[in-house]
């Protein structure tokens, strides 16, 4: 075990949307029983890309005692691939049109295109 960053997810705010799972490109977090729970430690790196699309704030980072990232594990991971299509909120481009990031407005997690975001932040 060693101290590091890792998703925590509140399962009292999980509300099972499953929003979390696609920006995890490790894999780490999974739908059962209709909530998102980090099933493996070792296949989160605790980026915390998951943290910014969900819409209840369930998820949160912290430092703990965990099993080491496990880049391997990964990788011989077999994994679905879930797509859930996104837009961007300002301008309703997809991501067959923009490059996409998750962002926090007005306490709502959403997704926004790089051509929107220099407006968004300069108004």
């Amino acid at each position: 075990m060693v101290k590091r960053q890792m998703v925590r997810i509140d399962e009292a705010l999980c509300n099972g949307c499953g929003l979390c799972v696609v920006p995890c490109a490790e894999g780490a977090i999974e739908m059962v029983d209709g909530k998102a729970k980090v099933l493996q430690e070792e296949l989160c790196d605790g980026a915390g890309f998951c943290l910014s699309v969900c819409p209840t704030g369930a998820l949160s980072i912290e430092v703990r005692e965990a099993t080491p990232f496990d880049e391997r594990a990964v990788e011989e991971r077999p994994r679905e691939k879930v797509y859930i299509a996104q837009s961007c909120f300002h301008c309703g481009r997809g991501e067959e049109q923009a490059v996409l990031i998750p962002c926090r407005k007005e306490g709502h997690s959403l997704w926004v295109c790089v051509r929107c975001l220099p407006h968004l932040i300069h108004g």
